[in-house]
């Protein structure tokens, strides 16, 4: 697979302070990444140099093969999409007026900014100003923007903010559209569960720093947090190598155990007189982002 995205030990200074500290990451073809950090974390600097809007104070940072800061890295431009998280236009044009000005900034065709507004649900205020846009719809209009010429590398900043439910799930079918056909997608959400499924890979920022990146299975296997096992039913006779691990919840029994002695446990459960119903809870990726981000505390605090 093609990198479309490459940063080798990139670092970024600003006034002595290191808002990056040699970052590793490479994104490929049709990958979606999530990245999370708190505030002041590095996701935007990290976003800022991808896009060739700052330059790397050490390491180096490549898009599409090419050094995104140079003039000859600039007709790439056209192929990258970006939703930044408090989007503004010019209140005075309408809808459509809006997204044919960025249409024409790209080199798209005026007819897919008509499509792109039903399929963001703006069909009907396309020839509102969009000063008489909610926040919402602001958010769509952004949305439709970033779509403009189907990029191959689409940087998404908290896309969903503001979207309803069904808007959301709407807007989230379209991105697996796009990494269908071959987009690369970094996705920035405070909205943990909402992202989890969607994500190929997730990496945690924490004060410039890389903290974790993998799979949530990787991360899991990172985390060594343990899995929740749920039991329900009357008399739950359990054997007393499992006794010392279960606390009781609601009307059964609660067990916490090793991710790697998931499977002996439950294949135990399984053959337990009196147990109805068992459900199996694995670390979430909200459950791991707190896991990493505390640990970094804890080692922060202690030098």
């Amino acid at each position: 697979m093609t990198n479309i995205v490459e940063l080798n030990n990139a670092q970024k200074r600003y006034q002595g302070v290191d808002a990056l500290k040699g970052l590793d990451l490479e994104l490929k073809q049709g990958e979606l990444l999530g990245l999370f950090g708190h505030n002041g974390a590095g996701k935007t600097t990290t976003i800022k140099l991808i896009l060739g809007l700052i330059k790397a104070s050490g390491g180096e940072v490549r898009v599409f093969g090419e050094d995104p800061t140079l003039a000859s890295a600039r007709r790439q431009r056209r192929q990258l999409g970006f939703l930044q998280e408090n989007v503004s236009f010019y209140e005075q044009l309408t809808g459509l007026e809006v997204l044919r000005y960025f249409a024409n900034l790209k080199g798209v065709t005026r007819s897919e900014c008509d499509r792109l507004l039903a399929q963001v649900g703006l069909a009907d205020a396309a020839r509102r100003r969009v000063k008489t846009y909610s926040k919402g719809m602001r958010q769509r209009l952004g949305l439709a923007q970033a779509l403009l010429g189907e990029p191959k590398l689409l940087l998404l900043d908290e896309p969903t903010v503001g979207l309803d439910p069904i808007a959301t799930q709407d807007f989230y079918h379209r991105i697996a559209q796009l990494k269908e056909q071959g987009c690369t997608v970094v996705l920035c959400s405070h909205v943990l569960p909402g992202v989890e499924k969607y994500i190929d890979r997730a990496l945690i920022l924490g004060q410039g720093q890389l903290l974790a990146e993998g799979s949530l299975e990787q991360l899991r296997q990172q985390a060594r947090l343990p899995v929740t096992l749920n039991l329900q039913g009357s008399d739950i006779r359990l054997p007393e190598s499992l006794q010392r691990q279960a606390t009781r919840h609601g009307d059964g029994l609660r067990l916490q155990v090793a991710l790697a002695d998931k499977m002996p446990v439950m294949r135990q459960l399984l053959a337990v007189s009196g147990v109805s119903d068992l459900e199996l809870h694995l670390p979430s990726l909200e459950d791991l982002y707190s896991h990493f981000i505390g640990n970094h505390q804890l080692q922060e605090e202690s030098q």
